[in-house]
């Protein structure tokens, strides 16, 4: 079975492919000391958990944190006998290339993201992914990626909003009932939400506008569901787009491999 890994600045995601579905998904805190016996009990605890046996045999990895990728190299190297794939390394291979400008780094999951985009809806594509950072990713009509936008997550402007104002509460994301605020509180939850749809809203428009094409809009990421409440600009929403597309990117290394 394929265990595809993607490692972001805040969490990291286990996927198990058998081949025609994923069996499960595990998710836990990224943590650059973790060592990889330390994943192994924890992936190994929760496979059992889920009645899934650990016969992993492949792996492959996106990280946009460099630090921890040795350990989960060793993971692979001592628990599954295996050498896994790292999107952005140079033996890893993506369908198109990016095109963007030369020297410049593109990140591992809007890499992944976009390939997997691509593959469900075509090109013309804007795909808006609610992490640590808010990203919009724009694929080209052929699926490369052809450039963004990066501004602050939505979680990330809440804690520099609460440790720059010391009088203003930690508090959660949420939908509020109104725009206007009448307590700390829901002024704080009406600025984030709305002035996130606005972000998102006003960002895609002006993509379009440069694009001079309509353009499909796809949501990722774990408030991308509830952002989706308050605005008619996604055509779709989903859970597992970068999951699907480190299936597809592995997929399109082996069939290269033994062509």
């Amino acid at each position: 079975m394929l265990l595809c890994i993607d490692c972001g600045n805040t969490n990291t995601v286990f996927s198990v492919w058998d081949g025609d579905k994923f069996r499960c998904t595990l998710r836990t805190t990224t943590e650059h000391q973790r060592t990889a016996d330390q994943y192994f009990v924890w992936f190994s605890t929760l496979m059992q958990h889920h009645k899934v046996p650990v016969d992993i045999d492949e792996v492959i990895i996106s990280s946009t944190v460099p630090r921890v990728v040795f350990n989960l190299r060793v993971l692979c190297d001592h628990y599954f006998s295996c050498r896994p794939m790292v999107v952005g390394k140079p033996d890893c291979a993506l369908p198109v290339a990016p095109r963007v400008d030369q020297g410049t780094t593109v990140g591992s999951d809007r890499l992944v993201n976009t390939v997997s985009g691509f593959d469900r809806h075509g090109g013309d594509l804007i795909i808006v992914d609610f992490g640590t950072a808010t990203t919009f990713d724009v694929v080209d009509t052929d699926g490369a990626y052809i450039g963004g936008v990066i501004s602050p997550g939505v979680n990330t402007s809440l804690e520099a909003l609460h440790m720059a104002a010391a009088a203003l509460p930690h508090v959660d994301v949420t939908k509020p009932q109104s725009a206007i605020g009448t307590n700390t509180v829901a002024c704080m939850q009406s600025g984030i939400y709305w002035g996130y749809v606005g972000l998102v809203e006003g960002i895609v428009r002006l993509i379009r506008i440069e694009r001079e094409r309509p353009m499909k809009v796809i949501a990722t990421g774990g408030l991308a569901p509830l952002f989706a409440q308050g605005t008619e600009i996604f055509d779709s929403v989903e859970d597992d787009l970068t999951m699907h597309g480190l299936v597809l990117i592995h997929r399109y290394n082996r069939e290269r491999d033994t062509a």
